[in-house]
């Protein structure tokens, strides 16, 4: 039995077909591949591309700008010569220059508390008071001692003086007088002893009442009275002396050569802020430094000594303290003009074409507003101080007082609105002529410019609905170009008939 013919073409047919989809597929995969790389190499351009500044539609050129590239707007400021106050900013404690724990000397109950808690006293006022009876029994009894035994010696020196002249008339032995004169030293060291008793019982009477050694502020009251005081264990409350104080801070030791350098010169003035560094606390001036470096954190602890006539500084308080050692004298700039990449410090100065050139420079010091800078920039250049990172080398930028382009110079705008207010306002001919006129350079220049300078053009926004407008400005360049091109077209379609 034969094959039919029709089953034989149609597996020719079959076989033919094979290469021909393989051919197709291959067109197709290298049509998507060059379609993804013309894709990559869109977004490249487009991210190297510098933003628009802001306050102006993307797309409009500024003055002197390239085709192609847009100008950012960039603040600026002027790089001149002058000080820099040099500072060591550090966090200090308020230390007082006298801290007493006010304590007895001697024991007993404290009958009277003569003070307020957190009272101002005086150096010698009288605080607290002990039970001094105890105490004056004491020293009456010393001074009893004291009268008895000198009343001996006063005895045993007359007996001596007897002895001395019966011995002078041979009626005595030399023994007796000198046993009475010995008497006579041994009660004299007896009275001593007794008045030294004296002494001490009327210091134990003194110390019943407890005087303030210093002048200060008392701090909270520890012990009521009524209860028992042993000398020199329980603390009645604290003194500490308010005026003049000291703030204790910490230098890094790399800083203490400038430091004593600077001490040299004279005295050091010193400034106390506050926690925002907002207000300054109390001026005051450098004391010393201590005489070893901390080991644990590299830094020598410094005091500085404040009036404090106010008591605005208060003991153990944390302030911040700003320690000035001189001036240095160099080209200054803002502190965001100085910007860091791979190869150090460098600053963009704009020339006078208004183009960015990136300059290396080498920092100095520098305060939380300015910055020295040592070398790599001269007095009187223009730096770029913010919007620098949209900024390229070589690329032109535009100064935030500089005229968007498109802007009359001058009262351009006010020169217009006269001139809108005193001529007749244009027919629908002359519009429509007006609009097909081959003068849409113009026109998109002024679209492309700042969102105030279109809205001032009575030429062709005037016309305009605020919808359209609004859509108009919210357009890419080339999106805007192409609207216009669509406007004009179909207003010349429009007028064809009419001028038939």
């Amino acid at each position: 039995m034969q094959a039919t013919p029709p089953d034989t073409s149609a597996a020719a047919t079959a076989v033919q077909a094979q290469p021909r989809r393989r051919w197709l597929s291959w067109v197709v995969g290298l049509l998507l591949m060059a379609l993804l790389v013309g894709s990559a190499w869109w977004l490249v351009q487009r991210s190297k591309a510098p933003a628009p500044a802001p306050g102006r539609v993307s797309g409009g050129p500024p003055p002197g700008a390239g085709a192609g590239r847009l100008a950012v707007t960039v603040g600026s400021a002027s790089a001149h010569r002058g000080e820099l106050p040099i500072y060591i900013e550090a966090l200090g404690t308020v230390t007082p220059v006298v801290t007493v724990a006010l304590k007895p000397q001697v024991s007993g109950v404290l009958t009277e508390v003569r003070f307020t808690e957190g009272q101002g006293v005086k150096k010698g006022d009288i605080l607290a008071v002990i039970d001094p009876r105890p105490f004056e029994q004491s020293l009456a009894q010393t001074q009893g001692q004291r009268a008895r035994d000198e009343a001996q010696l006063a005895a045993a020196r007359v007996t001596l003086q007897r002895y001395q002249t019966l011995w002078a008339q041979d009626s005595i032995a030399r023994q007796e007088v000198d046993t009475q004169a010995a008497l006579v030293k041994q009660l004299e060291g007896t009275v001593q002893s007794d008045r030294a008793a004296e002494d001490a019982a009327k210091l134990n009477v003194s110390y019943a009442r407890i005087a303030s050694p210093i002048t200060g502020r008392v701090g909270l009251r520890a012990v009521d009275p009524g209860n028992m005081m042993q000398a020199g264990s329980t603390t009645i409350a604290t003194l500490t002396q308010m005026a003049p104080i000291d703030v204790q801070f910490a230098v890094p030791q790399d800083r203490v050569p400038d430091v004593l350098a600077a001490q040299r010169t004279g005295q050091l003035p010193v400034v106390a802020l506050d926690r925002t560094r907002s207000r300054v606390i109390e001026r005051g001036s450098f004391s010393t430094l201590d005489n070893v470096v901390d080991t644990t954190t590299g830094t020598v602890r410094a005091k500085a000594r404040f009036a404090n006539a106010d008591s605005e500084l208060f003991p153990s308080q944390f302030v911040n303290i700003q320690l000035r050692l001189g001036v240095a004298s160099g080209v200054l700039v803002p502190v965001t003009a100085v910007r860091t990449g791979p190869k150090g410090d460098y600053v963009y100065v704009i020339d006078s074409e208004r183009v960015a050139h990136m300059q290396s420079v080498k920092r100095g010091l520098a305060t939380t507003d300015q910055i020295q800078i040592v070398s790599g920039l001269n007095g009187g250049e223009l730096v770029v101080t913010e919007g620098g990172d949209a900024v390229k080398d070589g690329a032109r930028v535009q100064l935030a007082g500089d005229r968007p382009a498109g802007a009359a110079p001058g009262a351009g705008a006010t020169n217009r609105r006269a001139r809108g207010a005193s001529a007749p306002g244009p027919s629908a001919s002359q519009a429509s002529a007006a609009a097909s006129r081959p003068a849409a350079g113009a026109i998109e220049a002024r679209s492309a410019a700042t969102p105030a300078s279109a809205a001032s053009s009575p030429e062709w926004a005037s016309r305009l609905s605020p919808e359209t407008r609004q859509k108009l400005m919210a357009m890419s360049p080339d999106e805007r170009r192409a609207y216009l091109e669509q406007m004009r077209e179909r207003r010349a379609q429009g007028q064809g008939p009419r001028r038939e």
